[in-house]
């Protein structure tokens, strides 16, 4: 197992600069996000730490001899958009930019880009189907074609008002990645599992991997509290953000000892990387640093 970071959370470094940070903490390796340059469209997203518009085999052996130099591994070429979404010109948009994140993964020899189905959240999963098979039947045919697993977040993305009801990311529980899986046969579509948000959707976060564990091609080190006097008072029905509070681990409810354990068991030797969204380490550069120095911290431990 690889304990390494998700690079959204140092936004405003530079790639260069993540990598020295990686290297300097010991972290073996970074999922580097790939979003266009340009505006966040949601907070934690829009960040730029490798360019992949106009990408080509130079910039791809730069990188490659960067990260050889300094000993650190690009696990995965991140970008989380949702191309799902009801406004099928903005959906392209999103559509034609993960084909180009797994141009550059290829490039690069990863291999692996990291994204969600997406979701049009004012429908249910039965009505969301049809068109979820049209766009990623042919993005995993893309994928596969150039060598590149796709690993889906977990994330249900409903935390704001603007995600209500359902949400904007399909691929949320066991029940719908088995239908996935299922529906797209094979070893291009797997999981990039981060146990935190099934917890705060109160299921066993480590239950999947009896049944998951050849589809975690990636995983995070997130945490999360959930506030049991707020859930008692507003239900499970409320906004999720109204019961529950994104930690680094070892601040949540997350047993990492027995977590990483269960991962052990089911013979995992990927990637963890360090997910930070901890409102308590969102000042400036430095503290979020020391947010992922304290998540290895209280990780190494177990691993």
């Amino acid at each position: 197992m690889k304990l390494g970071i998700q690079s959204a959370i140092l936004d405003g470094m530079t790639f260069e600069e993540v990598i020295d940070f990686a290297a300097e903490n010991d972290f073996q390796c970074v999922e580097m996000m790939c979003w266009p340059k340009g505006k966040a469209e949601r907070k934690y997203a829009g960040v730029t730490h490798i360019d992949v518009v106009d990408f080509d085999q130079d910039d791809a052996d730069y990188i490659n001899d960067y990260c050889q130099k300094k000993g650190v591994e690009i696990s995965a070429l991140g970008y989380y958009p949702n191309p799902l979404c009801p406004d099928h010109a903005e959906a392209q948009v999103y559509i034609d930019h993960i084909k180009k994140v797994i141009d550059a993964s290829a490039l690069l020899g990863i291999n692996m880009v990291t994204t969600f189905i997406g979701n049009d959240w004012h429908k249910n999963v039965d009505d969301n189907w049809p068109r979820m098979v049209e766009v990623w039947g042919p993005l995993l045919d893309y994928a596969k074609a150039k060598n590149t697993r796709i690993g889906i977040e977990n994330c249900a993305m409903f935390f704001t008002d603007d995600e209500w009801p359902a949400g904007k990311n399909i691929a949320y529980s066991p029940k719908i990645w088995r239908r996935l899986f299922a529906e797209f046969d094979g070893d291009t579509l797997g999981l990039n599992y981060d146990p935190s948000h099934l917890v705060w959707m109160q299921m066993n976060h480590e239950k999947p991997w009896d049944e998951f564990a050849n589809k975690m091609f990636h995983t995070h080190a997130k945490d999360v509290a959930v506030n049991r006097d707020r859930l008692d008072d507003v239900g499970t029905m409320a906004n999720p953000l109204d019961y529950h509070d994104p930690r680094i681990p070892g601040r949540g409810d997350i047993d990492w000892q027995s977590y990483i354990a269960k991962m052990k068991v089911a013979g995992f030797d990927g990637a963890l990387c360090i997910e930070v969204e901890d409102a308590d380490y969102e000042g400036d550069i430095e503290m979020r640093k020391k947010s992922l120095i304290d998540s290895a911290t209280h990780l190494r431990q177990y691993l």
